[in-house]
């Protein structure tokens, strides 16, 4: 009886911190359980973002990162060699796409809900198109056909060992380099800038001053007066000529019937004195006759 009493009371004693404890620990397993699950979740929405803002990329306007998913075909994917390797900065964007593709790979492998996502870009590493895999394999993480911890990633690794034996990405850049090194070239030499014709600006006439407008004349000519002018009339029959002038334009018109069609020189003509512009005259104005000195 007594042994029954003793052990009621120790276990009183004893069983409520022992519940205590166990509750404690169920309750922290808990909670570590689901901050695990948590940081899993993280971890997993953040490789969905990297997938999406790789494929962004490579279905951006002009870009050629598309080829090199493995889901356009051979022919499409051999049209696209000229863009892939075009020029070192489009080469060196191809290398760190496949890199970046290969680094989601490797974070998504652990997380089974992401192999439909990652399924395409398994199958686009496993293909190597330009051995572009197989050169980041090489540069990277050291890797050569014999050994690589990369090979885990795929599940063929034949072509990226065969790429990674042959140097298959070193014989495309070498076949494109050659158009690189040129591209410079022919863009330093100046070209003649074409000169745009010069515009002929027309000029146009002023129109001219009306005639009631007076002008000014210069001061340096001296106009005669009218009444300085002798009178003229035309109405007058012209007087006729000395003896000595008919006999001399007889003279002159034999010569001419004798040398036939050839006109004789004319004599020379004295030389006049230069008469100075004559002052505008008004419009109701009868105009002056001066004789010529």
């Amino acid at each position: 009886m007594l042994g029954r009493v003793t052990m009621s009371v120790l276990f009183a004693r004893y069983a409520t911190p022992l519940a205590v404890l166990l509750g404690l620990g169920v309750a922290a397993f808990a909670l570590a359980e689901q901050m695990s699950a948590d940081r899993r979740a993280a971890h997993e929405r953040a490789v969905i973002a990297r997938s999406d803002e790789l494929t962004a990329r490579a279905m951006a306007p002009g870009s050629a990162l598309a080829c090199l998913d493995a889901a356009a075909g051979d022919t499409t994917e051999t049209a696209c060699e000229a863009a892939v390797f075009g020029s070192p900065q489009a080469t060196a964007a191809a290398v760190a796409y496949i890199g970046a593709r290969m680094a989601l790979l490797a974070d998504g492998r652990d997380m089974p809900a992401l192999a439909p996502r990652l399924a395409a870009t398994r199958r686009a590493i496993e293909l190597d198109r330009f051995g572009i895999a197989a050169q980041v394999m090489s540069q990277r993480d050291g890797c050569s056909a014999a050994q690589c911890t990369g090979f885990a990633l795929v599940t063929d690794s034949s072509m990226l060992r065969s790429n990674l034996k042959a140097r298959t990405f070193d014989q495309y850049v070498s076949r494109h380099a050659v158009h690189w090194n040129a591209a410079p070239a022919a863009a330093d030499k100046p070209v003649a800038s074409a000169q745009p014709p010069v515009q002929v600006v027309p000029v146009l006439p002023t129109p001219a001053v009306a005639a009631s407008e007076p002008r000014p004349v210069s001061s340096k000519y001296d106009f005669p007066s009218a009444a300085s002018i002798p009178p003229v009339s035309i109405m007058n029959a012209e007087p006729a000529l000395s003896k000595e002038a008919a006999d001399a334009r007889q003279a002159v018109a034999a010569q001419g019937a004798a040398l036939g069609d050839r006109a004789p020189p004319a004599p020379p003509q004295p030389e006049r004195t230069p008469v100075p512009p004559r002052r505008p005259q008004a419009a109701n104005e009868p105009a002056d006759i001066a004789p010529v000195r």
